[in-house]
């Protein structure tokens, strides 16, 4: 049995891994057969059984097919890892039920486990939980984050848990194939930030000593980049940038509205809303209504997942062809748009550099300079995109740069670290600038 199980719980996406003393990775697989994945999605839904009155829970893609089927029924939340270490966050209220975040997290890992077949059936003693450099949302505290996690998990019976950089756990799982003394920075790319580490490895292989010398992240990755898209090349198609006449005068639908394609699960809750009324009364005043009509249906129609599912589909190949087409017909709605990858990158570019500016600034706090990295490591989903690649190529040379198991490398990390006899070596403190020097 593995010493430890090693979990990346991400914003978007969960994965989960266990080593042997072989070093040898193991990756949970969620779900049943050829519909099985190494990834589970980092939401959760709550619901009232109709008969019985219970509440119930469920997690990852069953938890996304519950909402979109009820999502007036449903309290649906996603991307709630960014309330970790709110101080603004206390409870939320879910069917009369207060729910602290270590409460909703605890709720999601039972729907894991649940998912996760016979390797999560009896777990192990200890957890190694990977963070993010900086925990997202305004003035969030890590200290808070660390005992949100601690009280969840602890629940599963983990009488150890040790807190590991999710860009540390990138960089030891990719040391592994080092064969000499090396300044490592990683970069590790999920759906919500992008974090970096920059490290220093002496030895080579698994028989090595570490220490970190800078961190930096930012909040954005893969979710920013659809939303870009989806707001250049969808929106005005809904209506974004249309007139209205009222009393007399022109004037440009409110922007508001179309914000609200950032998260697809608050568009839903726009059926029942007052937003809905007041979209209906601007279609009749609009000079385009038949773009606000095709919006409210969309809306109506409970097709948005969909629509979400398409954008992140015409991303991917985004990174593969120079112009792809995105097709949505759904509900009455028709929407065919070419995408070129030339005018995607300009989209995004903002966010590009915003990246490339955390990347000098893990430098700087790491006294190092370009050519003073001897290797770069690079592990999540947003590597896909050929612009956020471009960035590295560019500041370190294509030679220095590395990629590795994109959606992985961070849980697979985790669980080796896990085997580590001098496991505490790893361990981050609760605030960076109190954590000791590793040697």
């Amino acid at each position: 049995m593995a010493h430890a199980v090693g979990l990346d719980f991400g914003t978007t996406n969960t994965a989960a891994a266990m080593a042997d003393s072989g070093n040898h990775v193991e990756m949970v697989q969620f779900g049943d057969g050829q519909d099985a994945l190494s990834t589970f999605r980092s939401v959760v839904s709550f619901w009232r059984e109709q008969e019985s009155g219970s509440l119930r829970t469920e997690g990852g893609p069953s938890a996304i097919e519950h909402f979109v089927e009820f999502p007036a029924e449903t309290r649906f939340l996603q991307s709630f890892k960014t309330f970790a270490g709110s101080p603004l966050f206390d409870t939320t209220g879910i069917f009369g039920k207060r729910f602290r975040f270590e409460d909703i997290l605890e709720a999601f890992f039972r729907t894991a486990l649940k998912h996760g077949g016979e390797p999560l059936r009896q777990l192990p003693k200890t957890l190694v939980l990977g963070r993010p450099v900086k925990f997202a949302g305004q003035n969030a505290n890590a200290e808070t984050a660390r005992a949100r996690y601690e009280a969840a998990f602890t629940r599963f019976g983990f009488e150890r848990i040790v807190h590991v950089l999710e860009p540390v756990a990138a960089a030891y799982y990719y040391a592994q194939r080092l064969t000499a003394s090396a300044n490592v920075l990683v970069g590790d790319f999920g759906g919500g930030t992008s974090d970096f580490s920059i490290l220093r490895f002496d030895g080579a292989g698994g028989d090595f000593r570490a220490l970190p010398l800078g961190h930096t992240g930012v909040g954005l990755a893969g979710d920013t980049f659809d939303y870009r898209i989806i707001d250049a090349a969808i929106s005005p198609r809904l209506g974004k940038g249309s007139l209205y006449e009222s009393w007399g005068k022109l004037l440009t639908l409110p922007s508001h509205y179309f914000a609200t394609f950032a998260k697809w699960n608050e568009l839903c809750l726009l059926k029942h809303s007052p937003a809905m009324r007041e979209l209906k009364a601007l279609s009749k005043q609009s000079r385009e209504p038949e773009k606000l009509d095709s919006l409210i249906c969309l809306i109506e129609s409970g097709a948005i997942y969909s629509l979400y599912t398409a954008v992140s589909a015409v991303k991917m190949r985004l990174s593969e062809e120079p112009e792809s087409e995105l097709v949505f017909r759904d509900a009455g709605i028709d929407i065919c748009a070419s995408v070129r990858r030339e005018d995607f990158e300009a989209w995004i570019e903002p966010d590009l550099a915003r990246i490339e500016l955390c990347v000098t600034e893990a430098l700087a706090t790491a006294g190092l300079n370009h050519d003073q990295v001897d290797k770069v490591f690079l592990t999540g989903g947003t590597l896909y995109v050929p612009a956020v690649r471009r960035i590295f190529d560019r500041l370190f040379g294509a030679a220095r740069v590395e990629r590795g198991n994109e959606l992985l490398a961070v849980a697979a990390g985790l669980a080796l670290i896990g085997q580590d006899p001098d496991i505490s070596r790893w361990e981050v403190a609760s605030s960076l600038d109190d954590a000791p020097p590793r040697k």
